[in-house]
């Protein structure tokens, strides 16, 4: 994401949105009231008898009343009531601007949150590690590249097993096929680390058939129970790989409900459920402060999004940390088992 620029005095900020990643960041950072300012397409009437119409690209400026990320389209809906527009287009009435990669929007706040800003500055800077993970055993392997709300599997290999498709290979050919597909992978997203997985000594097996120094270079090594999603979980969670991964949001928040499932455990400074976090945050003593996409977007559905904005607000002010976790990743589906929403005390409470 770029930031073309910001006017904090007004609480405006112009972002350009480069890739998907920036999409998910931006549905998270746009609440309901804010003003949005971009290019969107309507209908309009044309010809001296207007009885024809077509459609026109105008800037349109909206009071935002939701905001939904289809990750399937590729593209972020804000919709609106329009209060800002050229003179043929109508005011007061409801209008959708798409967001799409490549595309620059205004935001207008009252209060920009301090978790908001984090989130600009860190879809904005290059400190994202390019990572890619290959999980693999005698028949399967995954290729899967790591993002900062989460990972994309982005091919798998068969070996040993029956052809199918172009997917499938025999097993003599498997390492190899391996290793083209890294070095493929490699030289095509500019990789700074290669994290080779697997159940026993298959991940060994592989790096001793490595003979591209650059590409060894760039490879570490971890272990896994199983070549599948799981596995892949399970490696975002290994100590070793804490310094290649620690830039990484998954890997934070992979760390962050470790740290709260401990404190539960162990009945610590911990609690969960919106009631109990609502009542640890008046108390001022939430130090860290976690919730879910999912747990945001019903409640905007239901429209009661100004009780988690509330509270995400009296958070924000008591310089406590806020995280808003993908409910698709492992992290996020074990936070939704808690309601959605937990935070990690100062101090224990008593009642």
């Amino acid at each position: 994401m770029k930031v073309i620029f910001q006017n904090m005095k007004i609480g405006e900020i112009k972002l350009l949105a480069q890739t998907l990643d920036d999409l998910w960041y931006l549905s998270q950072i746009i609440d309901e009231g804010d003003l949005v300012t971009g290019r969107t397409e309507r209908k309009i009437k044309v010809g001296k008898e207007e009885q024809k119409s077509a459609k026109k690209t105008f800037t349109v400026k909206l009071k935002t009343e939701q905001v939904e990320f289809h990750e399937s389209t590729n593209r972020l809906r804000i919709s609106g009531i329009i209060i800002e527009a050229p003179e043929t287009i109508p005011k007061g009435v409801h209008q959708t601007i798409d967001v799409e990669e490549g595309t620059a929007i205004k935001i207008q706040k009252e209060q920009w949150l301090g978790y908001q800003l984090e989130k600009i500055k860190e879809a904005s800077s290059a400190k994202f590690t390019r990572i890619l993970l290959c999980i693999l055993d005698r028949e399967l392997a995954y290729f899967v590249m790591l993002k900062s709300q989460g990972y994309e599997i982005l091919a798998e290999l068969h070996g040993e097993v029956e052809k199918k498709y172009d997917k499938s290979i025999k097993g003599k050919g498997f390492y190899p096929e391996i290793i083209k597909k890294l070095e493929e992978y490699n030289d095509r997203l500019k990789l700074e680390k290669i994290i080779i997985a697997s159940p026993a000594f298959w991940k060994e097996d592989l790096l001793k058939e490595i003979k591209n120094d650059a590409l060894r270079k760039r490879i570490v090594t971890a272990t896994c129970s199983s070549v599948d999603k799981t596995g892949i979980e399970e490696v975002l969670k290994r100590p070793e790989l804490k310094t290649v991964l620690k830039d990484e949001r998954i890997a934070k928040e992979a760390s962050l409900i470790e740290d709260l499932l401990k404190e539960i455990s162990k009945d610590g400074a911990v609690t969960y459920g919106f009631t109990e976090v609502e009542n640890a945050a008046n108390s001022g003593s939430v130090k860290t402060l976690l919730i879910t996409d999912k747990l945001i977007n019903r409640l905007k559905g239901k429209g009661e999004y100004k009780k988690i904005d509330n509270l995400m607000k009296l958070a924000d002010n008591l310089k406590g940390d806020i995280f808003v976790l993908n409910s698709k990743n492992d992290p996020g589906r074990k936070l939704d088992s808690l309601g959605g929403i937990a935070a990690l005390l100062r101090y224990k409470l008593n009642y």
